[in-house]
């Protein structure tokens, strides 16, 4: 039996990367690529493959990148489960040397901020595209850190010097998986939609209603601007539930009669949260 490919945001070491092994276990051959871009064109052309990206931080907010495939269908991948990961952060680094430089990608460095401000004010902040990337900076640098899983100290032979490096905060990153066509499952918690409406008042206002009426939850609601249109705005929305469902067949069908355009990006499920 073939061993299931699936593409993700890499390097080796990221949370996407570390997800994906908690998802898919050790048998799938993992792809790393360098781009949300690239891990959904690789989708798009590989018969079988599914791909794994980022789509909402708790503290960094919406991955805009991930957002505005979804809604541009470009390139064309449909979602197939919602995963989670509860981060837990470590102060990576070298035992016995000052600190001088801190590196992470700017989520981490966001969400830490009153404990970075606490215990290492002084320190300059380097802003990484991912913390995989940010540990390997430290590896060459006695003076600098690096924020980041704990799995990285093993992976680049850093020492841990802080775990966990505490926030106010829970710090929760949600995935998709993403493959070329949609998947039938038996269970369904959520199904997102892309909708364009018209440019005129209350056409948001009537589209909420409509939901709203029916009962059905809206869980995310992203406004993004139309390429090449001053001033207009599609959205990518979570609603709660089945398509099965009655209220939700009913608001869905309300939805597309108010839409200039309405499309399904996925009905799928949401796996409980891991942690790292």
């Amino acid at each position: 039996m073939a061993k299931q490919t699936v593409a993700f945001l890499g390097p080796l070491g990221t949370y996407s990367h570390l997800v994906t092994r908690k998802r898919f276990g050790n048998d799938a051959e993992f792809i790393p690529l360098l781009g949300i871009a690239d891990v959904c064109s690789y989708v798009s052309r590989t018969p079988g493959a599914k791909g794994v990206v980022p789509i909402e931080n708790s503290s960094g907010g919406t991955i805009h990148e991930t957002i505005d495939i979804l809604l541009n269908n470009r390139p064309r991948v449909c979602i197939e489960e919602e995963l989670s990961l509860h981060v837990k952060l470590a102060l990576l680094g070298h035992k016995g040397c000052p600190i001088k430089r801190l590196h992470s990608h700017f989520v981490p460095l966001e969400h830490c901020s009153p404990w970075i401000r606490k215990h290492l004010g002084r320190v300059e902040k380097k802003e990484e595209s991912s913390t995989a990337i940010a540990a390997a900076h430290v590896t060459v640098d006695p003076y600098a850190a690096a924020l980041g899983g704990r799995h990285l100290a093993k992976q680049f032979g850093l020492d841990i010097l802080e775990f966990p490096v505490e926030s106010d905060t829970p710090n929760i990153t949600t995935f998709v998986v993403v493959s070329r066509k949609q998947v039938e499952h038996t269970r369904r918690d959520k199904i997102t939609l892309a909708i364009s409406l018209p440019n005129e008042p209350g056409s948001l206002y009537r589209l909420l209603g409509t939901f709203q009426q029916e009962k059905v939850n809206l869980s995310r609601l992203v406004s993004r601007p139309i390429r090449g249109a001053h001033k207009e705005y599609a959205f990518l929305i979570d609603l709660d539930g089945d398509m099965e469902t009655p209220s939700v067949k009913r608001a869905i069908r309300d939805a597309r009669k108010q839409s200039t355009a309405l499309r399904i990006c996925g009905a799928y499920p949401c796996r409980k949260p891991y942690r790292s």
